[in-house]
């Protein structure tokens, strides 16, 4: 027991940042019925902007500030590459989406020059070293899974008591009876984008305090995963993604 709990704790605290990434996932599916491929690399940019805002900027300011432009580069995405394509087949927004996603690949890879950049400065506090029953895990990992229900609760929330949840709810079940029922179906799916990369940005700084650099090509297996988390969970369902992170993580 005493060697096999490291590896149940990081894989729950693995699983709770792949359902904040399984998430976005499974929101814009349940109302576009798009997978959207550049989510990964929104949780890369994420990781990246953590590195280059807290080496020039105070703590306080620098993780705040990764959140706001991460879920202004999700609301960016929607509105450049899928707002223009809203009656086009799916197939063409599924094109556009792996576009996105080289598109940021390749941005990143010119502004960082392809070479990964090293995590100097890491989150203090959570990114301390602890022990547990005798095993020595960072404290993020015991953060992760606790944070992680906690924003799906407040989620939850949002979705099931809000007017805008319920405008979301609206679209995933009929899109164009929501529109005809008189629903701005255009600002559903930008919070929806927001909302998706607000938690990637949560997730990612919590991922890459257990990592030592960021690549380009550090959202790809994070993505990977949580997609196949959000589809083993039922894709469309937020607590079936968050179930579904939690059995990939272990």
């Amino acid at each position: 027991m005493q060697s096999l709990l490291p590896y149940v704790i990081n894989g729950i605290s693995a699983g709770g940042q792949y359902a904040l990434i399984a998430i976005g996932y499974t929101l814009v599916y349940g109302i576009l019925r798009l997978i959207n491929f550049a989510h990964g690399d929104v949780f890369m940019v994420a990781g990246l902007m953590m590195i280059y805002f807290t080496a020039s900027l105070p703590m306080y300011l620098a993780l705040p500030l990764v959140v706001v432009c991460t879920a202004l580069l999700g609301f960016l995405i929607e509105r450049a590459a899928y707002k223009p394509l809203r009656s086009a087949p799916r197939m063409s927004l599924m094109i556009s989406a792996i576009g996105v996603s080289y598109l940021i690949q390749n941005l990143a890879f010119y502004l960082t020059g392809g070479l990964p950049k090293p995590v100097t400065n890491p989150i203090p506090w959570i990114s301390d070293t602890i022990s547990v029953f005798g095993a020595s895990t960072k404290r993020v990992t015991l953060v992760t899974p606790v944070l992680t229900i906690l924003l799906v609760f407040v989620l939850l929330w949002l979705t099931k008591k809000t007017k805008m949840g319920m405008a979301m709810r609206a679209a995933s079940k009929d899109f164009e009876t929501a529109q005809l029922m008189g629903i701005k179906i255009n600002s559903v799916i930008s919070f929806t984008f927001v909302i998706g990369s607000f938690l990637a940005a949560v997730g990612a700084l919590l991922y890459f305090t257990n990592y030592p650099n960021v690549a380009i090509t550090s959202g790809g297996m994070p993505g990977l995963k949580a997609f196949v988390a959000a589809v083993f969970g039922g894709i469309g369902s937020i607590p079936g993604a968050v179930v579904g992170a939690f059995i990939i993580g272990l």
